[in-house]
């Protein structure tokens, strides 16, 4: 057995202290005190564990103690000798456990964002359960308010996720006061569970999952598209619990050249601001015409509106745009239009 290995290593000069400080019953020295701090942070930086050690001090004890010495006195030097040994071995797993949060926390960074040489970040990913060779898909979770890991619903949404996929990879994490879960692209059911329980836990927020894509620069890929499809639903008005980005590849498409979308904005609806009301009213018509399948009646219901009423605005529309939204022809530069108002947030937003 090396050195390293042997816990009696930690026991320095602890015979000696028995000896010496049990007979008066003294209480030890402040040199006494930190020698024994300083054995037990070098014990917990050598991986050893506290029960090991604790059974060594007690072993020592028994072995080292004055047979003339009264048994309190040796019961409170061991007392003072392993408090204080408790006491640097704590010191120095906490600063371990800091580093490691600091060194998971920094490829978490690198990984989502892209950061990094390949091969390094697929080393350090071994040591958090990732393999980057597969395939990944990311969900992001944004719920209310902004959370971080010590929060108590990312605790109870992560001991949900590991208490039914305890033995899979998954790398679960808080980034930008969201919620981000990376599993393999092949278990959807991971990124499906992780969604329903992040949904109930924020008492309804919402959960995009962005596609499965391989290696690394493909985790930081996914990570954004979750990213972009949660913006995508709060720009559109989206309401449902679940996203997925695989879906909604149109919007951002249609975003990715945006003078294109100002301009057909700005061309097809702008003659709406000189609608009394502004614009507003006879675009938000338009959107839950075309929500509801250009149906005139299923639009009217939503709307509280009697389809004569509907009849009148659409013919508005028709007359301010020159655009029919019940003719095939025009219905679609005008949908993708609406669309794109909403992309841009405009009236709202001057384009």
């Amino acid at each position: 057995m090396t050195t390293y290995d042997n816990p009696g290593q930690f026991l320095d000069g602890y015979a000696e202290i028995l000896a010496d400080a049990a007979p008066t019953g003294r209480r030890l020295t402040r040199d006494e005190l930190n020698s024994r701090r300083e054995l037990g942070a070098r014990a917990a930086a050598s991986g050893h564990g506290w029960r090991v050690l604790v059974r060594e001090h007690l072993v020592a004890g028994r072995a080292a103690r004055p047979a003339s010495a009264d048994p309190d006195s040796v019961l409170t030097v061991i007392e003072q000798a392993m408090d204080a040994f408790a006491d640097g071995y704590e010191r120095a797993q906490r600063l371990v456990v800091r580093q490691e949060e600091a060194a998971r926390r920094e490829f978490i960074d690198d990984l989502l964002h892209g950061r990094g040489d390949s091969g390094h970040l697929a080393a350090r990913a071994e040591r958090f359960g990732l393999r980057l060779s597969r395939v990944h898909a990311v969900a992001v979770a944004e719920g209310p308010a902004k959370y971080d890991e010590t929060d108590p619903v990312p605790r109870r949404v992560e001991d949900a996720l590991f208490g039914r996929f305890e033995n899979r990879r998954i790398l679960f994490t808080t980034k930008d006061g969201r919620m981000v879960c990376i599993a393999p692209g092949d278990q959807g059911e991971v990124l499906t569970h992780f969604a329903k329980q992040a949904h109930a836990a924020t008492e309804g927020g919402q959960v995009a999952i962005g596609r499965p894509r391989s290696g690394a620069v493909g985790i930081g890929h996914s990570y954004e598209e979750a990213l972009n499809a949660l913006d995508v639903a709060q720009r559109m008005g989206f309401d449902d619990p679940l996203l997925r980005a695989a879906d909604l590849l149109v919007f951002p498409v249609l975003a990715r050249d945006r003078q294109a979308l100002v301009d057909l904005v700005r061309s097809t609806l702008s003659p709406l601001e000189q609608a009394r009301g502004g614009p507003q009213p006879l675009l938000d018509t338009l959107t839950t015409y075309f929500d509801a399948g250009c149906v005139a009646a299923e639009t009217a219901r939503r709307l509280a509106l009697s389809v004569r009423a509907l009849t009148y605005r659409l013919d508005r529309i028709h007359t301010l745009t020159g655009t029919n939204p019940a003719d095939p022809t025009h219905r679609y530069t005008l949908q993708t239009a609406v669309i794109g108002a909403r992309l841009l947030d405009w009236p709202g937003r001057p384009l």
